[in-house]
């Protein structure tokens, strides 16, 4: 018999903000970065061909809190070049590089609704150094667990272990919402319910049904 859900880990970019491509797309415009050579520098390093000087996925280390953000902007500031060819500032990178990760409110609604009908509620990130807006998190989570305060990052199994202990959750007891397959396919192979995000619509009918509640907003 399935276990009863009481709780929701959530992602933050991607699933409380607006999608990360049109977001990196506009900070490419800005910038004048050339975006085919930014995308191919980006398929290596995800890809694990940029290790830090001591080893390792620097992406991951990051991500991790074991890279400076500094270091890191400068790193792949000197991979990346303008339109132009000139050199990429590399001061600031990050912060511009997400500057248009305007807060979907819907979604903040959404978890508002779930946390108000008793279920428990979780932020899981992967920071790379974000500047996230806590002020609004202590309306909607119950914990928050970001990747480089831990020393882990998603897709870990132990990242998603901790997020539920911090909620008071088993894990088995939460669904997890993340806009990265790979995340979603981690989370459930640790008996989560997994819900992959593609718009708010989708997912707020998806918590509906797993919470058998009403998450639309009263309409007076």
């Amino acid at each position: 018999m399935p276990h009863a859900l009481r709780g929701i880990i959530t992602d933050w970019g991607g699933v409380l903000t607006d999608p990360l491509g049109p977001t990196i797309d506009a900070w490419l415009a800005a910038d004048r970065i050339d975006r085919d050579h930014y995308g191919a520098v980006m398929r290596e390093w995800f890809a694990g061909l940029r290790e830090t000087e001591g080893g390792g996925n620097a992406i991951h280390a990051l991500e991790r809190g074991e890279l400076p953000v500094a270091e890191f902007e400068r790193t792949l500031a000197a991979e990346l070049r303008l339109v132009d060819g000139g050199p990429v500032p590399a001061e600031g990178l990050i912060a511009r590089m997400f500057s248009a990760f305007h807060p979907v409110d819907e979604m903040y609604e959404v978890l508002g609704l779930a946390r108000g009908r008793g279920v428990r509620t979780a932020l899981l990130s992967n920071s790379w150094g974000n500047g996230y807006p806590r002020e609004r998190f202590a309306e909607v989570f119950d914990a928050v667990v970001i990747s480089g305060e831990v020393g882990m990052r998603k897709p870990e199994p132990e990242i998603f272990h901790l997020a539920a202990e911090r909620a008071g959750l088993e894990p088995r007891e939460c669904v997890f919402i993340d806009d990265l397959e790979h995340n979603v396919a981690a989370a459930i192979e640790l008996g989560m319910t997994g819900i992959l995000h593609t718009d708010v619509a989708t997912t707020r009918d998806l918590l509906a049904e797993a919470f058998g509640a009403d998450l639309h907003p009263a309409r007076t």
